[in-house]
């Protein structure tokens, strides 16, 4: 009965509440299960107010985005006043150099909200370093999501200057558009193009939206809370901090459990942040499609974090001559983008190295694409499309150690620890040692590798079955997660980005 008082005295109410940056807002934890819970049941209230529904659905959106920022929450209103004006002087400009100036000016104030909080320090300090001056590190805390809602912003902006669609005139749609919170932190990638549209409709989630969003819910809590926090804290954390304190073997294991923890946590989020817009009438496109089941590297970031690798495919590929100018400039364009793909995760070198080594690949692939002929005998056979996934797993994952490692010094001892000290044998003993690992490994790789057809089927089953049904099934999910998940909140990987 004291356990019970405490929990429901005001001032520890009022603490949770507030803004604590050791404790987020995020999807899996049990406080945004209870808010979220909550919002819905207002939701559903206001179901026939259009008005007010968007209201308070705005008002929770900027909530969540307080509990991870706390005052940064007025940047991200900023940038919705800044949008919703610039968009309308770029649709209304007659002249072709105000619409110019207009989108420059929006884009170029987004980039260097970016630049600011993301780059300043690395820029600063590499710049005193090859002057041998001394720079002390700013103490710059980096907004949640702040790429995900910028390149919400330069897309909206580009998209009306080009044509492709017109400026939103109503402000609270727009608001609602750039503070929308299932893919506020860490994506997808939603454009205001496909987003507005629905907002405009003022939608209903139907039954078996809510039923295919429930699901998407739990298999995303399956991947990241079960599968990815598990493989992370108790193995390649250990392997990436200290590599040679393990053989080869086992540090190739932490790269691909790497590869799978990264995988799951998250298409795990994309999932959640998917079925929570379901639950609520609306439809995001899919951001990941089996990516390890591609044969080259192009096909790879087909369907590899989709928003974003079409964004960059648009917004700058294109842009600056895609593949339109020779084959020298396509390879140059494919670096560049990749390398502005690598910054866009963060202000470290490893980060460009990583773009350079994507952009290297996709490069050799398309220079030895049209060189290089398969026997007859082989195309179309089911060993060719095997060693083309294997092939091209093995580099993703080379590609994701780099992605991972702190430094090059880390790297370094891995590939010391492959190349000199392998110990095949030791495989045995890693399979008893880490059955658990291995089996966590093998579920992720399982829920990547069922056919599409077998996941739709399952997931229409869940959506036909009755509510009590899905509520029990739900509950033990939860149950599983609740008891499996470390007793710190282990924060989704690409919130830092």
């Amino acid at each position: 009965m004291n356990e019970m008082i405490a929990k429901l005295d005001p001032e520890r109410l009022r603490q949770t509440l507030l803004y604590d940056p050791q404790s987020p807002l995020l999807f899996n934890t049990g406080l945004f299960l209870v808010l979220f819970i909550g919002f819905m049941a207002v939701y559903q209230l206001l179901r026939n107010r259009p008005v007010l529904k968007m209201i308070a659905t705005i008002a929770f959106s900027l909530y969540f985005y307080y509990k991870s920022s706390a005052g940064y929450c007025l940047i991200l209103i900023g940038i919705c006043l800044s949008d919703y004006l610039l968009g309308n002087f770029i649709g209304r400009a007659r002249s072709r150099a105000w619409r110019r100036a207009g989108v420059a000016f929006g884009v170029v104030a987004d980039v260097a909200l970016l630049v600011y909080f993301k780059y300043f320090n690395l820029l600063a300090s590499t710049l005193a370093a090859a002057t041998s001056t001394h720079f002390d590190a700013l103490d710059i805390i980096l907004p949640a999501g702040i790429s995900f809602f910028t390149f919400r912003s330069i897309s909206y902006l580009v998209d009306i200057y080009r044509g492709d669609m017109e400026p939103e005139r109503n402000l609270l749609h727009y608001t609602f558009c750039m503070t929308f919170f299932p893919p506020l932190l860490a994506g997808p990638v939603v454009r205001a193009r496909d987003l507005l549209p629905q907002i405009k409709a003022n939608p209903v989630a139907t039954t078996a939206m809510t039923g295919e969003g429930l699901f998407l819910i739990m298999t995303g809590l399956i991947k990241k809370v079960i599968i990815a926090d598990y493989i992370s804290g108790n193995f390649v954390d250990r392997v990436f901090d200290n590599p040679a304190l393990y053989s080869g073997f086992e540090n190739v294991m932490g790269c691909i459990g790497f590869t799978v923890q990264l995988y799951c946590d998250f298409s795990g989020y994309s999932d959640m942040a998917i079925g929570l817009a379901l639950l609520m009438g609306y439809r995001f496109k899919a951001n990941f499609n089996a990516p390890f089941k591609a044969q080259n590297p192009g096909e790879f970031w087909h369907r590899w974090h989709i928003s974003l690798s079409t964004w960059l495919r648009d917004y700058l590929y294109i842009p600056m001559g895609g593949s339109r100018r020779g084959k020298g400039r396509t390879y140059l364009n494919n670096m560049l983008t990749m390398l502005i793909g690598g910054l866009w995760h963060g202000a470290g070198w490893m980060y460009l190295l990583w773009g350079a080594y994507h952009g290297t690949l996709l490069a050799v692939h398309k220079a030895f694409r049209g060189r290089w002929r398969v026997p007859e005998v082989l195309r179309g056979t089911t060993l060719l499309r095997a060693v083309n996934i294997s092939v091209t797993f093995s580099l993703v994952v080379i590609g994701f150690a780099i992605f991972r490692a702190p430094s090059l010094e880390t790297l370094g001892a891995m590939a010391g620890q492959i190349a000199g000290d392998m110990h095949w044998a030791v495989a045995p003993q890693f399979v008893q040692g880490y059955l658990l690992i291995v089996l966590a490994i093998m579920a992720g790789l399982a829920m990547h590798w069922a056919p599409g057809r077998w996941s739709g089927s399952v997931t229409r089953t869940y959506a036909a079955m009755p509510l009590m049904a899905q509520s029990l099934l739900l509950a033990v999910v939860l149950f599983l997660v609740i008891q499996v998940r470390s007793s710190d909140l282990v924060p989704f990987i690409y919130l830092q980005y």
